[in-house]
């Protein structure tokens, strides 16, 4: 396992950026905002500030380690433009878990998704070495929802108080809900198939041992159910609120 060098890291400096970023949110840009989603919304801000990045590094430094994207190495050695993905990922999710530690500790669901999250990413880049492009791929489809999701949310924060968050709201709700269902119900599953079907035929015997892709898997595919669960309860919720207004209408 390696040790994480703070004097050649740059988790030191991602962070700061990430608290810096939370700060700005907090104490200036929803100053205004209820206690809570002042929170809420400078936690919205911090995964914008992470997950746009992340998306684009990710794709990047997979190309970049990949001589054939037909048959992509899952089990290549990280490269240090991946480690530092890694890192900054870890940054993020470290810095978000403890605002909802001690913001929002009710919601179970995303602490358990974080220190999930964490277990994954830090294993890939201190303990193992290698499977980064696994999962940074699975990061590129977690983030792709990244501006859509958050914007969402900020409008749900603010529709009691503005029209126009609420006029957001029912616009981008179908559109967010379809587009989260595709990426996180078809993309994602099929992703973690292909991954779990590489290492399962051996393909990472000798560089990775069985129980840490075994137990990434079961992380991811947690992670998945958990995001469709999640995604169909807003469907649920959604078809309920539209029958309820258009009881009302024809009443």
């Amino acid at each position: 396992m390696e040790i994480p060098k703070f004097y050649d890291s740059s988790l030191p400096v991602f962070i700061s950026w990430f608290i810096l970023v939370y700060l700005l949110g907090y104490f200036i840009i929803f100053k205004n905002w209820g206690k809570l989603y002042r929170a809420e919304a400078s936690s919205c801000l911090m995964s914008l500030a992470h997950g746009n990045p992340a998306f684009v590094s990710s794709i990047f430094s997979i190309l970049l380690s990949q001589n054939s994207l037909t048959q992509i190495e899952f089990a290549s050695p990280n490269t240090a433009f991946q480690n530092s993905v890694l890192e900054y990922s870890i940054s993020y999710f470290l810095l978000d878990l403890l605002h909802y530690i001690f913001l929002v500790p009710s919601d179970v669901l995303f602490i358990a998704h974080h220190v999930a999250t964490l277990y994954v990413l830090m294993t890939c880049r201190y303990v193992f070495g290698v499977g980064a492009v696994a999962i940074l791929g699975i990061l590129v489809l977690a983030e792709a929802t990244t501006t859509c999701q958050n914007t969402w949310s900020l409008a749900r924060y603010r529709k009691d108080d503005s029209t126009k968050a609420a006029a957001v709201l029912n616009f981008l709700s179908p559109i967010f809900y379809a587009y989260y269902s595709v990426v996180r119900g078809i993309l994602g599953p099929l992703l973690a198939y292909k991954i779990g079907l590489y290492f399962s035929r051996g393909l990472g015997d000798g560089v990775f041992p069985n129980w840490a892709w075994i137990s990434w898997i079961v992380v991811i595919g947690l992670g998945i159910g958990a995001s469709i669960l999640w995604v169909l309860h807003l469907w649920i919720d959604f078809y309920r609120e539209r029958t309820e207004k258009n009881a009302k209408k024809l009443s």
